[in-house]
């Protein structure tokens, strides 16, 4: 499409004789330039300048349940978030900027809703407690725990749940972890 100036009018005409009011295009450019750069992480404020490397360490899987593929993909995908949504380089030394671990502690089933006097909806909560340390001010070093709800119908077993929601788990737990630590939420 070919936008001609009408400098009569003020207005912007298309080949094909539609005119746009260049009024409209410059409120709406800021708009459209606000809405993409909201999605860019790239330069978070919370992180300082001086703050140049992260570790993931392995999250423990330590709850009274183990889903065995829990714990690896968790610190996989949080180690590619970071990496991802920060200027952090990640490294696997004790003399990381920040360092990052964790413990999932709670993997629990409760039912949700009842129907009939039946069990109609379970919950699965997913509890990991968070471990950061900055290397560089150990007064922002924290322990919190982070947890998240998930619900399914009680006609499935946890395996089966397990394998309809577990791409909704590791990212709703990753990101809950990233932001704690880096929107202070």
């Amino acid at each position: 499409m070919t936008l001609k100036n009408d400098k009569i009018n003020g207005q912007l005409t298309t080949g094909n004789g539609q005119r746009i009011r260049l009024s409209m295009v410059y409120c709406l450019l800021p708009i459209v330039l606000l809405f993409a750069g909201c999605y860019s992480f790239k330069d978070i404020g919370s992180i300082p300048q001086d703050v140049k490397t992260y570790r993931v360490q392995l999250i423990e899987n330590r709850a009274r349940y183990v889903n065995p593929i829990l714990s690896p993909q968790i610190t996989d995908k949080l180690r590619q978030k970071i990496t991802g949504q920060t200027r952090l380089t990640g490294v696997q030394t004790d003399d990381a900027h920040y360092d990052i671990g964790g413990t999932i502690t709670g993997y629990n089933v409760t039912t949700s809703a009842i129907s009939d006097q039946q069990a109609a909806g379970q919950r699965l909560t997913v509890t990991v407690h968070v471990v950061f340390k900055n290397n560089l001010d150990p007064s922002k070093n924290f322990e919190a725990d982070v947890s998240r709800n998930f619900d399914y119908s009680a006609n499935l077993t946890i395996t089966q749940a397990e394998a309809q929601l577990n791409e909704t788990i590791i990212k709703n737990v990753v990101d809950e972890i990233f932001n704690r630590i880096f929107s202070n939420w």
